[in-house]
């Protein structure tokens, strides 16, 4: 897995500098989300690994089957891909242009665990402080874990705040092991 995204990140990193720059980030996360989904069929991935077929029929297979999707610039990205037999990294640069336009545009995804379903007032509150400790705009995606006892578990990329009652009792389980 970190082999493809050391191979993906210079392909990404273009891209993303690209539709930031022509201001359309927007679109090019559509091109390069339907992109991956495509290169992800298992029909794609058997035309794309026969020997039989030349880059160039690579690309234009990738360019007919995305045509409503692809600007100019998404067609000449997947010729390049296609040239450099690269089309495979498609999941993972669309996984890397998502991290680079998040960052960008001062979004984050949160994940909630609750150990049960937060009423819309407190979810605001809890979206409101988030939103000021990450310095960002935060997009919430809520899970129910009865096993938290009471409490929430917050995670935002590397970050993990364990306000749970299971968090703070094996918490305190350990101050009295220790």
């Amino acid at each position: 897995m970190a082999e493809l995204s050391t191979t993906a990140r210079p392909y990404a990193k273009a891209a993303f500098e690209y539709a930031l720059a022509a201001s359309s980030l927007g679109e090019w996360s559509v091109m390069l989300a339907t992109a991956a989904a495509v290169a992800q069929h298992a029909e794609v991935k058997k035309f794309l690994s026969s020997p039989a077929m030349t880059t160039e029929q690579q690309a234009q297979m990738f360019i007919d089957v995305c045509a409503d999707t692809f600007n100019a610039g998404g067609k000449n990205f997947i010729k390049i891909l296609a040239e450099n037999k690269r089309l495979e990294l498609l999941p993972t640069i669309s996984e890397l242009f998502e991290a680079q336009k998040s960052i960008q545009e001062r979004i984050v995804d949160v994940e909630l665990t609750t150990a049960f379903a937060l009423d819309s007032e407190s979810e605001k509150r809890l979206v409101e402080v988030l939103s000021k400790k990450l310095a960002r705009e935060v997009n919430v995606h809520t899970t129910i874990d009865p096993l938290l006892l009471g409490g929430v578990v917050v995670k935002a990329g590397d970050l993990v705040i364990d306000g749970s009652v299971r968090g703070r009792l094996a918490k305190l389980a350990e101050a009295l092991n220790s």
